[in-house]
């Protein structure tokens, strides 16, 4: 089932039990990492895999965790959310230069 949740005028799509698998395994809520889209220095890259298109988003989150999102974004409607985790030292360094 899609979990739909709006974030000051964007609107944001998830899988609920995928939503809930990303939250036991990486510590991350989806709801808390839509937040490093209001960051003014985030951080977008590619993050295709098997052919299939996905963007990364580095930012800080609300709480201050720097965060790496693989999204997708469906037709500048919505961004469906794919997974969420704190950034590791590599994506640290993209964000800071």
């Amino acid at each position: 089932m899609d979990v739909q949740y709006e974030l000051s005028g964007d609107l944001f799509v998830w899988d609920a039990a995928k939503a809930e698998k990303n939250w036991h395994k990486h510590g991350v809520r989806f709801e808390e990492a839509v937040t490093i889209f209001s960051d003014p220095l985030f951080v977008l890259m590619d993050a295709s895999r098997n052919q299939d298109a996905r963007d990364a988003a580095i930012g800080f989150d609300s709480f201050g965790r720097l965060l790496y999102v693989v999204h997708i974004e469906v037709c500048e409607s919505f961004i469906r959310i794919i997974s969420a985790r704190r950034a590791e030292p590599e994506e640290e360094s993209r964000y800071a230069d």
